[in-house]
């Protein structure tokens, strides 16, 4: 039976080996004592170049799961969007470079003034002039349900569900897909569950992590709260499983469509015990539903 399998993602290091305050190629010696049976990259992390990391990846017995990229499609001047094409056709790229199949993508910022008209073709029009290289490379771009970049100074423009539900429905590609986050959906004020059950025949890959509330914090408190400012402050990260996502009902649904891609878990906020505490509840989960 195919299933799923579990990968790792440094969230807990993220500005560290972006600005290059922490090696890399340390992290991935790191990564293989976790559980995981893949590791995530970022582009930004790739400070040394490729090879090396694909050597350490040999080295330590790891595979490459996913690739994390941010590109800007919703940026008000057109020259600039084009650079945005450019930068994710390096992003496919480096997807060869390193044997993954999948490519995160996002809509891009939400600027001050842009319609929600002007976001939307905007974005479209990103994704599919990027489209046709990753079908020449054999990538595929998956779309996240995202909250916003650690670089950028505004949200994720599709953040909303009905934007990014509006913007899939435009695109119909083989080498076009989601990128499920269930968090993201608790932060951005909608149902993770029912948002799975709406577009859970087009997920391609998964981010696990998971959320709980401060103290006196109430689900309907952050319901009602922004959620396109910032994190809330009645959220906090937590290990998988023990926080307000329903992982039961997401692997029934994942099971239903017999989803076999990977899932890369994005934790350690609060140490790397919590990292291989999620790896092996996902495991888990995994046995129970794909046995």
């Amino acid at each position: 039976m195919n299933r799923p399998r579990i990968s790792v993602f440094p969230k807990c290091y993220f500005d560290e080996l972006y600005s290059g305050k922490m090696d890399y190629l340390d992290w991935l010696r790191t990564a293989a004592t976790l559980g995981g049976e893949g590791v995530e990259h970022y582009d930004g992390f790739f400070k040394a170049g490729v090879e090396p990391v694909n050597r350490v990846l040999r080295e330590t017995g790891q595979i490459s799961s996913m690739l994390c990229f941010s590109p800007d499609f919703t940026h008000p001047d057109a020259a600039e969007r084009a650079r945005q094409v450019k930068r994710q056709h390096a992003a496919i790229d480096l997807c060869v470079a390193l044997g993954i199949r999948n490519c995160r993508t996002l809509s891009g910022q939400r600027f001050p003034g842009m319609t929600r008209k002007e976001g939307i073709e905007r974005t479209v029009e990103g994704v599919r002039r990027s489209l046709e290289y990753a079908e020449s490379h054999d990538v595929v771009l998956c779309m996240e349900n995202h909250y916003k970049d650690g670089n950028w100074q505004y949200p994720e423009f599709a953040q909303p569900e009905d934007i990014f539900l509006e913007i899939i429905g435009r695109i119909n590609s083989p080498y076009f897909g989601v990128q499920y986050d269930p968090s993201n959906a608790v932060v951005g004020g909608f149902d993770p569950v029912a948002f799975l059950e709406k577009i859970k025949t087009r997920v391609v890959t998964i981010h696990a992590s998971d959320r709980y509330l401060v103290d006196g914090a109430t689900i309907d408190e952050l319901r009602q709260s922004d959620g396109t400012i910032g994190y809330s402050d009645k959220l906090r990260h937590g290990e998988t499983g023990k926080g307000l996502n329903d992982y039961d009902a997401i692997f029934r649904i994942l099971r239903s469509v017999n989803y076999s891609g990977w899932i890369s878990v994005e934790d350690g906020m609060n140490g790397l015990d919590e990292l291989r505490g999620s790896v092996e509840f996902l495991k888990q989960k995994r046995g129970e539903y794909y046995s």
